[in-house]
This record gives structure tokens, sequence and C-alpha cells, in this order.
């Protein structure tokens, strides 16, 4: 791993079994790191903090084979079972239904890290108990830590959440969270109020609808990618958090990390996103090019410019 520009993550690796209006996937890589460290990969190099089991096969690590991805505090636990999770879409992909969820060795996950982790300059603390993000943040000696978290932590562990959200840079969570996290039914003022709270920047992702950049100082906003054919969402907003801290990662070692590189990172995570839905799990992603990603950038930038 670069040192200048070396991204951890830590959160989980599973097996999905998922079923949308366009077809079912069985036993489906996903996972909040595997989405997140794969989308990341094509900015810098990351290296990815989870659990798995002896079910995870050699052909399942081949994905993070192809991306070069650091596996080193990847802990396998013997006779134990990876992570599951079963969901369902209807025609409204914003919303997934869950069927089942096989917490297995996830549900003692103690995160380990080795000493070239804990010198990462940039950290993201993908969904897992706020208590254990608040561990690997304490350990590791990061210039920017970003976070995400859902809407079982705020209900159920809101004061613990409260703790590590103070302790980090930024905060990626769904617009439907951040009005819960506030408790405030409107966006701007939900944004405001967790500004509050510790963070210097917030980010909401709105599916379909793109993603919302709030900074005490500022305010940026940006649709989703319009596409024809999505099929998968899951794991979208990881693939979002991918791009966006992967392209932070890549330009913060050349400089400071000003408003111009932070609204270009939420267009790059955008743009991941947009590629991680038209397959199912990180299929597209495997098969991407950098010069797709550009191409898609610039395709962006089209399409939101206008003459004042």
């Amino acid at each position: 791993m670069s040192a200048e520009n070396s991204l951890l993550v830590v959160g989980s690796v599973a097996f999905d079994s998922i079923r949308t209006p366009f077809g079912v996937r069985e036993r489906s890589l996903g996972g909040a790191a595997l989405h997140f460290s794969v989308s990341a990969s094509f900015f810098t190099d990351v290296s990815v903090v989870a659990v798995i089991g002896d079910d995870f096969t050699e052909d399942d690590h081949q994905v993070f084979r192809e991306r070069k991805i650091n596996t080193e505090n990847l802990q396998r636990i013997p006779g134990g079972k990876t992570f599951r999770w079963a969901g369902e879409y209807g025609y409204d992909l914003n919303t997934a239904h869950t069927l089942d969820t096989q917490l297995n060795v996830f549900a003692e996950f103690n995160p380990q890290l080795s000493a070239a982790a804990q010198q990462s300059p940039y950290l993201f603390l993908a969904n897992i108990q706020p208590g254990l993000q608040r561990l690997v943040r304490e350990q590791v000696k990061a210039r920017f830590v970003a976070m995400d978290t859902m809407n079982f932590w705020i209900e159920g562990a809101r004061e613990e959440l409260l703790q590590t959200i103070a302790v980090v840079d930024a905060l990626l969570i769904n617009d439907a969270e951040a009005r819960e996290l506030a408790q405030e039914s409107n966006l701007i003022r939900a944004a405001r109020k967790i500004l509050t709270m510790g963070p210097q920047m917030i980010v909401v992702k709105r599916g379909e609808y793109g993603a919302s950049f709030f900074t005490r100082d500022g305010f940026f906003a940006t649709p989703a990618f319009p596409l024809e054919s999505v099929f998968d969402p899951t794991g979208a907003g990881d693939s979002f958090a991918g791009g966006f801290m992967g392209y932070i990662a890549r330009s913060g070692s050349t400089g400071k990390i000003d408003d111009h590189t932070l609204r270009r990172a939420v267009i790059y995570g955008s743009v991941m996103a947009s590629f991680n839905v038209e397959e199912f799990s990180c299929d597209r992603l495997r098969r991407l090019q950098a010069e797709e990603i550009q191409d898609r950038f610039r395709q962006f930038k089209e399409f939101t410019h206008f003459e004042v």
C-alpha cells in the first residue's frame, strides 16, 4: 500500500440472496466492505478489515485479488459461516425488504488491525456497531475519516452513535436516516443539526434522486446518473462511498482536501454507484475500465452544466 494515499475500510463481507423484478441471484458476493473496497480500488490502494467463515472460498477471494485489495486484515473464523442476507426489491428500487439475516461470524466481529493498517491516512467506517467503529477510529492515525450508519443504530444505540459521529470528519447516510438522526422532517435543517454533532461535512445519499453535500459553509447537490437499466441497487450506497473516499484519498496526497475536491468526490461517488446498479453484486464493477469512469464523469459534467 502507498503510505501517502492508502485507504482502510472496516465493515462486512457477506453472501447476499437478492430478488428484484428483473431477476434473482443466490449467494451473491456482497457486504459493505466488499462493495466499498472494489469501488475505491479504482482510485487508490485499499485495505479491508472484515470477517469471513470457512465457506468463503478461493474463488470468492478472486474479487480482492483482481482489484489488488489488501486482505491482510481479513479474518477467517475456522468452522464459522460468513454473514448472509436475503432481500427483495419491488419496482421501487429505493427500498429493500429484508427476508432473512444470518449474522454468523459477523455477530462476534472484533476488528484486528495490523501495524500498517493503523497508519492508514484515510479511513472509512462502514455500517457496523458504532462502538466498534469508534474502537477502530481510536487505533488509526488517519487524516480524514468518514463513516456510515443505519436506522437500526440510530434507534437502538443512539448515544453510542453520537459519540462516534463526534470523532469523524464526514458522515454518509441516506435522507431518511438523516431526518431520523436529527429528529427533523426537513432535510436541510436535519443536515445543519447533524453538523453541530461534530463532523465537518455530511453526504446525504438519495438513491435515484442523487446526493446532497453539506458543510458548515456551503451546500452542493447532484442528480443521480440517468440509467435505463437498473438491475440491483444492493451495495450502491457503499459503492458511492468507495468512489467518494477513493477520490479524496487519491487527491489528498497532492494537496489540501478543499471544497473543489469534495464536490468532485461526490460526483465520482455517484458515477461508481451508477455502475454498481447495472448488474447483480459487483459484477459490473469487476468488468469496469478506468476509461469508462472518466467518460461517465464527463457525461455528468455535460448534463449538469448550464450557462448563466
